[in-house]
């Protein structure tokens, strides 16, 4: 799994992945569901390509910590 970018938005942060051809579905969504249960990601979007290559898209709502915002003790 590698990751391509992380867009920032007001609400939102999202992060782009892109897993290789010969992963399997079993695989990609075992590894998805821990990004989700440790990281607290969800899915956003998903697409497969013909080549087997899967572009996932993570978001999670951003927090008060992870917007700089002073004051807040990480």
């Amino acid at each position: 799994m590698t990751t391509n970018e992380v867009v920032v938005d007001e609400d939102w942060e999202y992060r782009r992945l892109q897993l290789p051809p010969g992963v399997s579905r079993l695989s990609a969504t075992l590894q998805l569901s821990i990004q989700a249960e440790f990281a607290g990601w969800e899915l956003s979007n998903v697409r497969l390509y013909s080549d087997g290559t899967r572009r996932v898209w993570l978001r999670r709502k951003r927090t008060l910590a992870a917007a700089g915002l002073p004051g807040v003790i990480v």
